[in-house]
């Protein structure tokens, strides 16, 4: 795969991963578990409508947004201090569309805890290298080696020990 081809793709994901953040900050519903699962299998359907994706972009799509959507929604009920502190960056360093979107979906999630908690331990997601992740720091699970995202982006191997596995590291 040549180089413009390699931009090209992570240009479409994530142009892509933006618009569906966008569609779920439109949302008019409180965002229960249920809600989100909704409006997600909706924002990625319209998606597959607006731009030319495959079935697996789609599907790698809503995993990444899931993902990102579900470790903001642990950190912010078990007390954390807010979007940037989940992002670990200053919310300035993300567009507008992306931070707009962030607050807003953050604002109308309803934490359910019993059955968000047993849902993250049934399917605890990790990041992995290929994956498109929203801006802020990551750590290596095998070495800790720390690597900060500045905006949304393709997932490189760890730049220390080339492990491929990291996890979001929180102020």
């Amino acid at each position: 795969m040549s180089e413009s081809h390699k931009e090209h793709e992570e240009h479409r994901l994530r142009e892509g991963y933006e618009r569906v953040l966008d569609r779920l900050r439109e949302g008019a519903n409180e965002l229960t578990w249920d809600n989100l699962q909704k409006e997600l299998d909706e924002a990625v359907e319209f998606e597959s409508e607006l731009e030319e994706f495959t079935k697996d972009e789609l599907a790698l799509l809503r995993a990444w947004v899931e993902r990102d959507l579900k470790d903001m929604r642990r950190y912010l009920s078990a007390g954390g201090e807010g979007v940037a502190a989940w992002l670990g960056i200053d919310l300035s360093a993300l567009s507008r569309k992306v931070s707009e979107s962030l607050l807003s979906i953050a604002d109308r999630s309803v934490v359910e805890r019993e059955r968000f908690e047993e849902d993250l331990e049934a399917a605890r997601a990790d990041y992995t290298e290929g994956e498109m992740a929203v801006p802020g720091r990551l750590a290596c699970v095998h070495c800790d080696a720390e690597v900060e995202l500045p905006e949304l982006t393709r997932i490189e191997p760890c730049h220390r020990c080339g492990h491929r596995y990291f996890r979001r590291v929180s102020q």
